[in-house]
């Protein structure tokens, strides 16, 4: 199997959890000997990156529709920050679906609050990192952020996201339930997430499919993941992963992409 990056987060503190879902530390002295792979992601990231000679990046990081394979770096520190659903747009000065698929600096987005967030974070140790955004990101965020569009989009979020106690409803039917259109939960998404609900219901069941085959069949994980059965789950696997479920756990995976480095600021 695969070496996988990002595929849970640790609970953000208390104080950022209005605004961020969960943070991420990562160092590499060596290359890890396995292929590694960045799974699809409707998240969108503010990532503080130090490589090897020094450079020091403080890049935002857009959802990902389709999973990506690596080989490693070595000696690269980072820390993520995976932005909660609607804070993006307060944050960055952009929708969430201007960034899908792309690695940007942090302080070349058009939000004010991005750039004293860049200036805040790039020349702090990683390690020292979380400690000082609890401090700073509240104040740049208390005043810009929603709350009614941000409590509607994250119920969305909520209902289409898979649950060891229940099945994920259809996406028409979260829209009934929240009393707004499809149209309008899409628009919801788009600026919000980065991507339709219909597809961010399709990564979190790819997800989810990832992080528990190890501990069920294949028809009673299809079942629990909300599939209509095995073979749906096979092929949207395949169209989001690039191979089928049984040939990305037995290694044979598709070619490998170079390490997507990001802008040098």
């Amino acid at each position: 199997m695969p070496y996988t990056i990002a595929e849970q987060l640790p609970t953000a503190p208390e104080v950022l959890r209005p605004w961020v879902t969960g943070v991420r530390a990562l160092s590499f002295t060596r290359p890890p000997e396995e292929t590694f792979v960045r799974l699809p992601e409707a998240v969108t990231k503010v990532v503080l990156r130090v490589t090897a000679d020094g450079q020091r990046d403080v890049l935002a990081v857009g959802p990902r529709v389709r999973a990506s394979y690596h080989e490693g770096k070595t000696r690269v520190s980072c820390v993520e920050l995976c932005l909660a659903p609607g804070t993006a747009r307060p944050l960055l000065g952009v929708p969430a679906a201007a960034l899908v698929g792309r690695v940007v600096a942090l302080d070349g987005l058009p939000g004010e609050a991005a750039r004293r967030l860049a200036a805040e974070m790039r020349w702090l140790d990683p390690r020292e990192a979380l400690p000082h955004l609890a401090e700073v990101l509240p104040g740049l965020l208390a005043d810009a952020v929603d709350p009614s569009r941000t409590a509607l989009l994250r119920a969305g979020v909520d209902a289409l996201s898979v649950r060891l106690d229940r099945v994920p409803v259809q996406v028409r039917n979260v829209a009934r339930e929240l009393a707004v259109s499809e149209r309008q939960l899409r628009n919801l998404f788009a600026e919000g997430v980065g991507v339709s609900p219909k597809h961010y219901a399709r990564i979190d069941r790819v997800r989810t499919v990832v992080t528990r085959a190890a501990d069920a069949r294949w028809s009673e994980l299809a079942a629990s993941t909300g599939y209509f059965d095995q073979s749906h789950m096979t092929s949207d696997f395949r169209s989001l992963m690039g191979v089928p479920p049984r040939s990305y756990f037995a290694g044979l995976l598709p070619a490998l992409s170079p390490c997507q480095a990001g802008p040098r600021t």
